[in-house]
């Protein structure tokens, strides 16, 4: 049997989605999901208009502010995996020409409560995953294109490895803030 490009990108994000990531979100409650561990923390929040949103400054301040568990399950959802599915392979509601950045691919409305929040991580890498299971080589490693934005030059392969990079960097953080808020409760926090 011969492995591919696909084989080795996908089964190295399906590894860590099934081993790692998933199975320590479950139980994840509302009030991690939302914990604020430090002053300007960058979250989800409501506007006026009542239209929820991820918190974000351009360009990022530096150092940029800590963020709770729904800010970066809402970004790796929504952006990393949703928006380059919708935008790579559809459906979305962007027009043709746009490309994976446009936020008409985002899908809406963003979850205040961790099942909420959950769901929309599941269902942005279910969506990922199934696309790029329905790939070869060949396609993995052509341009992206158009749609790629700036990234129009790379390849496709190219793209999913930064996402399986970012995917756990965000990931780990998302555990850390879990195993943060765990010792916060109990007030076994060092100041």
């Amino acid at each position: 049997m011969t492995t591919t490009v696909r084989d080795l990108l996908l089964d190295q994000a399906a590894f860590y989605w099934d081993a790692h990531l998933w199975p320590r979100l479950q139980g994840l409650t509302d009030d991690e999901y939302l914990w604020e561990p430090a002053e300007r923390c960058w979250s989800l929040r409501a506007g006026d208009d009542g239209v929820v949103r991820v918190e974000t400054e351009v360009p990022e301040p530096t150092p940029p502010p800590v963020t709770t568990i729904a800010w970066r399950t809402a970004h790796l959802g929504r952006d990393v995996w949703g928006a380059r599915a919708r935008a790579l392979f559809g459906p979305t509601a962007a027009p043709p020409e746009a490309d994976m950045f446009d936020p008409r691919h985002w899908p809406d409305p963003l979850p205040l409560t961790a099942a909420g929040g959950l769901d929309l991580l599941r269902q942005g890498w279910t969506l990922w995953r199934e696309q790029l299971e329905r790939l070869d080589d060949e396609a993995l490693l052509r341009p992206l294109g158009p749609r790629g934005g700036w990234f129009a030059d790379d390849s496709l392969a190219a793209l999913v490895a930064h996402l399986n990079r970012e995917a756990m960097a965000h990931g780990a953080e998302i555990c850390l803030l879990r195993d943060l808020h765990r010792e916060h409760r109990a007030g076994t926090l060092h100041p």
